[in-house]
């Protein structure tokens, strides 16, 4: 085997462990209940439940790959159902985003899920994240 050859295979191995190690081994992340991942934790807003719907359903539409796929209310709040596309492998996760008034705040919950695999390289975390910094960005916004 040619010297750039094994060296690139090396790099690759290296590459794979540490992605391995570094991120959980799990394919299914929520805010809130996922230890894994402390830091992602539900949204409160004094805002109306509506307008912190109005604002998740802006977010998804503006976040590249995502799409709304589905959306609902009842007594018990509103849910919107979205699939979030890997920009490089095109790779579907589904996310599920709760609103519910609770205590006189508007809560908003995310569930990202990969489809395939038994982890998911932290790419959950990236979903919930990316919606959450969306969402709070249309909240700031008059």
């Amino acid at each position: 085997m040619r010297a750039p050859v094994k060296a690139a295979l090396v790099l690759l191995a290296v590459g794979v462990a540490i992605a391995y190690t570094r991120w959980p081994r799990i394919n299914d992340v929520e805010t809130g209940r996922t230890p894994e991942y402390p830091d992602l934790r539900v949204q409160r807003y004094t805002a109306s439940e509506e307008r912190v719907t109005r604002a998740a359903q802006g977010a998804i539409a503006a976040l590249p790959g995502w799409e709304l796929v589905g959306s609902g209310r009842g007594p018990g709040g509103a849910e919107l159902q979205a699939v979030a596309r890997t920009r490089v492998w095109r790779f579907k996760d589904d996310v599920t985003v709760r609103i519910r008034r609770r205590d006189g705040a508007s809560e908003l919950s995310v569930r990202s899920r990969s489809r395939l695999g038994r982890f998911d390289f932290g790419q959950n975390a990236r979903n919930i994240r990316a919606f959450q910094a969306e969402v709070e960005r249309r909240m700031l916004e008059p």
